[in-house]
């Protein structure tokens, strides 16, 4: 027989062994649960979901006390340990209320397995009714109208776990945080730019081009609360040859000698810019990929931010070490209410 002939057989014995319907498996049989069985074992599962439950409040309240008691200063340590308690406890509470719902779910509530047949997508009254009442069935099957103490549980928990977010974001906005600290820095004209993290001031003399510095303001550490200031005020100090660079109109005074200074702080969400590359001239944002051109104002070629990073106008002193004219003439960072753009 030829090769053509066998082919055609297969085919056709392939069109006729596919039936043209399946026979309903049906469903499969249905396994009871210990808490089914035994009612111990389901007093068991009810009384673990209320601790877990009973956890998610505690987390919570534990979370408030955090926020009020643990006040972070001015060092590393404390910033660390007042994040950690929030972090834990408001980790606690969430999931205190998912580890408890996914637990009654197995455990007490209804699972028999139930199938019906496919139906228009319109609904007519008599089956909107239906859905109502089997919503109504499942609530019965849940148990929660006949558990007193897991229904109070689980609205304990669910009812405080908002208070976690609602009360720092109420406390930060109404108590110490005003806009106005995030259009300024702690940098003022004749402001020698000093090395970060060592604090050496920088001379022009010393920046070659192509290369780069963190730069922080000179005795930072001297200010009250220099780590917040320091969170604003980080500047990338680089050399750049004075042919390549585009300046903003009105800023060609703002470099030196080919030397730019741009905020750290991306404007996107406020990432640290840190990754220079030298043949392009771009500044890569490490978060989300934002990209800026320094040769050209620092300007967005890619990601993002919606906006240029704002630069630090620069020159020297008597002594040849690089000081700013002044702060930034923008406020750094993302944008918020007051400043779209």
């Amino acid at each position: 027989m030829s090769t053509h002939d066998n082919s055609r057989d297969l085919t056709a014995h392939s069109a006729t062994s596919v039936p043209e319907a399946f026979e309903d498996p049906g469903l499969p049989e249905h396994r009871y649960r210990q808490a089914d069985l035994d009612p111990k074992a389901g007093k068991r599962a009810e009384r673990q979901v209320v601790v877990l439950f009973v956890l998610s409040v505690l987390g919570t309240i534990g979370s408030l006390v955090a926020y009020f008691a643990i006040t972070p200063g001015d060092t590393t340590a404390s910033v660390r340990n007042a994040n950690l308690a929030l972090g834990l406890c408001l980790a606690l509470s969430l999931l205190g209320i998912g580890l408890a719902a996914v637990h009654w779910a197995k455990t007490l509530m209804s699972d028999h397995e139930v199938a019906e047949k496919r139906k228009p997508i319109a609904s007519d009254s008599d089956t909107r009714r239906d859905a109502i009442q089997a919503l109504a069935d499942g609530a019965k099957d849940s148990g929660i109208g006949r558990r007193g103490v897991l229904k109070g549980a689980v609205l304990s928990a669910v009812a405080l776990f908002p208070l976690t977010i609602a009360v720092p974001l109420i406390g930060s906005v109404g108590g110490d945080w005003k806009i106005s600290k995030f259009k300024h820095t702690v940098w003022r004209k004749g402001t020698r730019l000093a090395k970060d993290p060592s604090g050496e001031p920088i001379k022009a003399s010393d920046v070659t081009i192509g290369s780069v510095f963190h730069v922080i303001p000179d005795k930072l550490r001297e200010h009250e609360h220099w780590m917040e200031e320091k969170a604003k005020a980080v500047v990338l100090l680089v050399r750049l040859d004075e042919r390549d660079i585009k300046h903003v109109p009105g800023r060609e005074s703002w470099a030196y000698n080919g030397i730019v200074a741009y905020s750290k702080i991306c404007t996107h969400v406020g990432c640290p810019v840190a990754l220079y590359e030298q043949q392009t001239h771009h500044l890569l944002c490490p978060c989300h990929q934002s990209t800026f051109d320094v040769a050209d104002g620092a300007k967005v070629v890619f990601g993002p931010a919606n906006r240029p990073l704002p630069q630090l106008p620069i020159t020297v002193d008597d002594e040849g070490y690089l000081i700013a004219q002044d702060d930034f003439a923008e406020p750094i960072g993302p944008s918020y209410w007051e400043r779209l753009r």
